[in-house]
């Protein structure tokens, strides 16, 4: 009789050790599909057009902001600034291609503002060339970094 009160708090123990050694993702696979709705074959979720045009407007944005960037240090308040800092353009032209994407968003970003404030006389040529020098060294940091 207590072997029959015993069995099912085995029983219970059993189910849970099995629950919890089985990985929840072989469990899902283990169910049957329902008859209403047949398995399909294995789909993506993003289609390849969708990469395609993802990959392609990435590899744009990242263009326009190298260009932002090669705009902004090839100014002449930029060239001084290098020539004054004893700074290789080159080396800075070959870093600014060695940034993340996230870092030259964020480089085209403050160029951009740098030089709409510069235009609406926010800032003066001093402000611009500390700006300019700070994109330097990030530039340059990332490049030595690499």
């Amino acid at each position: 009789m207590s072997e029959l009160r015993e069995f099912p708090k085995t029983l219970l123990a059993v189910f849970l050790a099995a629950m919890f050694a089985i990985p929840p993702s072989l469990m899902a696979e283990a169910q049957l599909p329902s008859a209403k709705s047949p398995r399909q074959p294995d789909t993506h979720v993003v289609s390849p057009l969708d990469l395609q045009n993802a990959a392609v407007d990435a590899t744009q944005a990242r263009q326009k902001n190298i260009e932002k960037v090669e705009q902004f240090l090839s100014s002449d308040v930029a060239i001084q600034t290098m020539k004054s800092a004893h700074i290789d353009p080159v080396q800075v032209k070959t870093g600014i291609s060695s940034l993340s994407d996230q870092e030259l968003a964020q480089l085209a970003a403050r160029a951009d503002k740098a030089q709409k404030d510069f235009a609406a006389g926010a800032i003066g040529h001093k402000e611009l060339a500390i700006i300019i020098l700070g994109v330097l060294v990030v530039i340059l940091i990332v490049v030595l970094a690499a």
